[in-house]
């Protein structure tokens, strides 16, 4: 049976991070230093336990967030078991097309480590998790990675966080060298030189600070000192009447304390590929970040009365916790991931799903090491685990104690920027198709699925070329379903610009009894990104209150058919002010196709326009490829935001739309004769030049044309 850790010694915490900045090398360490591995994995050689899926082996990359635990005690602690802490990871995929998976776990965890190329300094997607987590409130550490490598730069690095991330950057070890000569770091708070021996790097050798360094460990302390006691009233008395700083215990704490309320987000660095400096950032993980009871309570509502409930991190309290992943395994099914806030759950016990007002009994509970699984006999507060079996729930459903429900506040994810066509290859492979779909569709809340009403085809959307590639690669090795895809397409939407008021009448007389619906709709534009709203006005029963979810049901349905080119319609609010109904004839029917009517003939005349999804672009190149590049991304209605240097080479930032970057990968290795790289993430959407719009327009009305045509033959 597992150990129960006191609450105040435990860490749930993730890695997060831009695409190779070395999360899963370090997570590997991680596990190796605190005895879960006896062998270190290599991405490179394919054998990392965090990366399992066969995809993420071949490509090297994350794909999928996979979790484990893990117990560690601060080094300077020696093997006092006073201090051993419970550390809950999550390695999260650090390319942009799989941000969800970082989305979601950062909703679950109490802290974060953020990781960084120490060459490249703060990348773009570093900027993307950083607002994420700023968004979740996640306190945070940063570990500059990778000092061995050609070109590092730890200052420069350093100043790339404080300028683009936070002035609240505060270095609490420095390296001991850089490139070929990297060999350790110096402690800021203890001011001691830490080395690592050893075949891995698994002892930790402190000695006295090398002269050569002496002086510029003493200019970092004293920033670092400066700093830790403007948040702490005695220590700041001390230095400044009496020129004393605080100890070693005494600063930890000012530095825990800071840490967690984001006032500080201490630095470390390393070289996680040399088994360099991983214990250092193991000994800040349980020294700085959280544990459950140093965050505010939880808070969710009641699903009956709308009450405010607030669920303190304790095993007394009634049991809550969020589903924040749904994974399939060949072995055992669906396996649905939680996050405990409270309570304590025994296996066997029924558990209400409030978000889907079912129950539900839970037969098995698993602590996950990647994709290896412990059996469990119970989850208390501030665990991360999983379950088996449950039928009907979804990301972001909140699992609770059926005598006291509480809904905690569900997890909002992007929506789609691209889609394809997929057709099964044979007739045991189309009855396979939709049950395949809607599993993966479980699993990834961005994955979407949808049929042409006209084609009847079949169209998957995501977040990214490499996204839906991935989906597909999984859908013929994991289920054996052979599928053939079209061709990228933009997911454009519509929108209106001008506020108007719409009449939609519905009536229908046939010898029997008839139907009548009549609404009077307000349409107008919200701001961009706010999606759809709805709004009942009806006063005095104008409309009975029963056909008002008809009317809204009926204008969901013509938000989908779209107003120019068929696309989607978003960031409106439409409020229903008034009506009229018949006693005998009125029906639900009636009212959702009156309300149909009513936003499809105020949509024509409210300025619709079309959107298209403009893209944040980053490219690193040579400089001497600088004119081509720019000029090529200027050619694609790209506009160029700011071109900066990183070591000897560009790189340049840009906004384009995603309808222009399909084959950008093939051209730029054209251009820069295969030296150029580039990552690319959505950034908002943006309305469409007229001619473009014509342009769109005639191909669908072209592909319209050959597909009637096709039928026909």
């Amino acid at each position: 049976m597992l150990k129960i850790y006191p609450k105040e010694k435990i860490r749930d915490i993730g890695f997060i991070a831009h695409i190779d900045a070395g999360k899963t090398t370090t997570t590997e360490r991680v596990l190796f230093y605190t005895g879960i591995t006896h062998k270190i994995g290599s991405v490179d050689e394919g054998t990392t336990v965090m990366d399992w899926m066969e995809q993420e082996r071949e490509r090297g990359v994350t794909i999928t967030a996979a979790a484990t635990t893990c117990f560690w005690t601060p080094t300077y602690r020696g093997e006092d078991p006073n201090y051993e802490h419970r550390i809950n990871i999550i390695d999260t995929p650090g390319h942009i097309d799989f941000t969800a998976e970082v989305q979601r776990s950062l909703r679950v965890l109490d802290g974060a480590v953020v990781i960084f190329d120490g060459v490249a300094g703060v990348e773009s997607q570093s900027e993307t998790v950083w607002r994420q987590a700023d968004k979740y409130s996640v306190p945070r550490i940063c570990f500059i990675n990778k000092m061995d490598r050609i070109g590092v730069d730890f200052k420069k690095a350093f100043k790339s966080i404080e300028e683009r991330l936070t002035p609240n950057a505060l270095a609490v070890n420095i390296p001991i060298g850089a490139e070929s000569n990297f060999e350790g770091v110096i402690d800021l708070i203890l001011m001691k030189a830490i080395y690592f021996e050893g075949v891995q790097g698994e002892i930790v050798v402190t000695k006295e600070i090398p002269s050569g360094l002496k002086s510029q460990a003493e200019e970092y302390r004293k920033t670092f000192i400066e700093k830790i006691i403007e948040h702490d009233e005695d220590a700041l008395t001390e230095y400044l009447e009496k020129g004393k700083e605080p100890n070693a215990d005494k600063t930890r704490a000012i530095l825990r304390k800071a840490t967690i309320e984001g006032k500080i987000i201490p630095v470390f660095c390393g070289s996680s590929f040399r088994n360099k400096g991983v214990q250092p950032l193991l000994d800040a993980i349980v020294e700085y970040l959280p544990s459950p009871v140093d965050l505010p309570p939880v808070q969710g509502v009641h699903p009956k009365t709308g009450e405010t409930i607030i669920r303190s991190p304790r095993d007394e309290e009634p049991f809550a916790a969020l589903v924040f992943k749904i994974a399939s395994d060949p072995y055992v099914g669906t396996l649905t991931f939680f996050r405990v806030y409270s309570g304590v759950f025994k296996k066997g016990n029924y558990v209400l799903n409030a978000s889907k007002s079912n129950q539900e009994r839970i037969g098995r509970l698993l602590l996950m090491h990647s994709n290896r699984r412990e059996e469990l006999d119970e989850v208390r507060t501030g665990d991360i685990a999983a379950t088996v079996g449950l039928k009907n729930t979804a990301t972001g459903d909140t699992l609770c104690d059926p005598n006291n429900p509480i809904i905690l506040e569900q997890i909002e994810f992007p929506e789609p920027v691209i889609s394809i066509k997929v057709e099964p290859q044979t007739k045991a492979d189309q009855e396979k198709l939709s049950l395949v779909l809607k599993k993966l569709s479980e699993e990834d809340p961005t994955f979407k699925i949808k049929t042409d009403a006209e084609t009847s085809e079949t169209i998957i959307s995501g977040m990214g070329e490499f996204h839906l590639e991935i989906l597909v690669d999984r859908m013929k090795r994991e289920f054996n379903l052979n599928v053939q895809t079209g061709k990228p397409q933009v997911a454009y939407k519509e929108t209106i610009k001008k506020k108007v008021e719409s009449e939609g009448k519905y009536i229908r007389q046939s010898g029997g009894r008839g139907q009548y619906g009549h609404v009077w709709l307000r349409l107008e534009p919200l701001e961009r990104g706010k999606g759809f709203e709805f709004v009942n006005i009806i006063k005095g029963g104008v409309i009975p209150q029963e056909y008002i979810p008809a009317v809204e049901k009926g204008v969901k349905e013509a938000l989908e058919k779209g107003i120019i080119a068929g696309y989607p319609v978003s960031d409106v609010k439409v409020t229903l002010y008034d009506g009229s109904f018949h006693e005998v004839d009125s029906s639900d029917f009636a009212f959702k196709i009156a309300g149909s009517m009513a936003f499809q003939s105020g949509a024509k005349i409210a300025d619709p326009a079309l959107l298209e999804p403009i893209m944040k672009l980053e490219v690193v190149i040579p400089e001497k490829y600088l004119g081509d590049v720019t000029g090529d991304i200027s050619s694609k209605r790209g506009s160029i935001e700011n071109i900066s240097d990183r070591g000897m080479i560009k790189v340049i930032e840009a906004k384009v739309p995603l309808a222009e970057m399909f084959g950008f990968a093939t051209k730029l290795r054209s251009l820069t004769e295969g030296r150029g790289v580039f990552t690319m993430e959505f950034d908002h959407y943006q309305e469409v030049p007229y001619n473009i719009v014509q342009e769109i327009i005639g191909k669908i009305s072209t592909n319209k044309n050959k597909s009637d045509k096709e039928y026909k033959e």
